[in-house]
């Protein structure tokens, strides 16, 4: 059984592909501060698998901590690297925040692993590198543009460096994995999306708003250059994208990789615009949503969704959660928060 590290693993995307990764048969060590997640999320992967990861608490950040869980793990075969801070938003507000927390803490990180034999490496990417892409839908050929960002700069930077790194730590090989809107929760209910305070992604605003969390969802904007004048957006489900990750790994496992960094786009391939996925949610939901249509919101761009040819071939990975399906389990699991809380 390969161990594998997962850091952030208590969080959103990191809980599901713990999951994921121990249904596959991999031992898992989890790395988690706790600033956006919580120790319950160890019992909901354990309901689902039967097996309770080892957790420890640490932050990244503190150096000499990371040092010693390095050499208090040396047998690790794999890295599934989430933990970072997310919010578009908050990383405009405090840059510093953004720069130190995901890109200090991937260095530390690839200084303690850079001289090992054989390590794979999966890096939580996003579109977001490709800023305003200028054709749709997106591949990996499309051309890396300016940041709109602190965020997205940190995501752009993140990948230079573990691609710098990788040419010349013989025994690394990495993946990063481009992806795009996760949504949805497990169909246990046992893990799923929990925002601290005000959302800040769209999925978990309206199911908030339908319990009465939040009384109105606002909709930025009506006047775009789309079928119904909201935004575009490609939403996968957690789940898919979790298992992208599981396979990606086996794909640097099993030294079927090309070359020592990859690409891949992790999506639907399928375009939603704000309004469909609300359509989607009252269709699944039998709720009728409060929303209001306000002015558009700065630094939102127009349509992002992604070309999956890559992953579909190469990885032979594709995503099969309908809309549909995502937006049911996501209200499943607001449902059953709202009841233990």
């Amino acid at each position: 059984m390969k161990k594998i590290l997962v850091t952030g693993g208590l969080g959103y995307i990191g809980s599901h592909t713990v999951v994921e990764l121990q249904l596959a048969g991999f031992e898992v060590i989890i790395i988690d501060n706790l600033s956006n997640s919580s120790k319950e999320v160890i019992h909901g992967i354990k309901n689902i698998t039967g097996v309770e990861p080892t957790f420890e608490e640490l932050d990244l950040r503190d150096k000499e901590a990371t040092i010693s869980f390095f050499k208090k793990h040396s047998a690790i075969s794999g890295i599934i690297h989430f933990a970072a801070s997310k919010a578009v938003g908050e990383s405009v507000t405090n840059p510093l925040l953004y720069y130190e927390n995901n890109l200090s803490t991937l260095i530390t990180i690839l200084q303690q692993i850079q001289h090992k034999e054989n390590i794979s490496f999966i890096f939580s990417s996003s579109c977001t590198v490709y800023g305003q892409a200028e054709t749709m839908p997106i591949s990996e050929k499309a051309p890396v543009q300016q940041a709109i960002s602190p965020y997205g700069n940190t995501k752009q930077i993140g990948e230079e460096i573990l691609q710098d790194t990788a040419k010349i730590a013989e025994g690394l090989q990495v993946i990063s994995l481009r992806y795009f809107n996760p949504i949805g929760a497990h169909s246990s209910t046992e893990i799923g999306e929990l925002p601290d305070g005000v959302p800040q992604n769209l999925v978990p605003f309206i199911t908030q708003t339908a319990i009465g969390l939040r009384q109105e969802l606002a909709v930025f904007g009506n006047d775009y250059p789309t079928e119904d004048g909201t935004c575009i957006r490609d939403y996968i489900h957690v789940v898919d994208l979790a298992k992208a990750h599981v396979t990606a790994l086996k794909r640097l496992l099993d030294e079927k990789h090309e070359t020592s960094f990859e690409v891949f786009n992790i999506g639907t391939g399928k375009g939603s615009s704000v309004l469909e996925v609300i359509e989607s949610f009252e269709r699944v939901s039998k709720q009728s949503l409060n929303y209001k249509i306000v002015g558009r919101r700065e630094g939102d761009v127009i349509s992002v969704y992604a070309d999956t040819t890559k992953a579909n071939t190469i990885l032979g990975w594709k995503a099969t959660s309908t809309l549909d399906e995502a937006m049911l389990s996501a209200w499943e699991w607001e449902q059953k928060v709202r009841k233990t809380k």
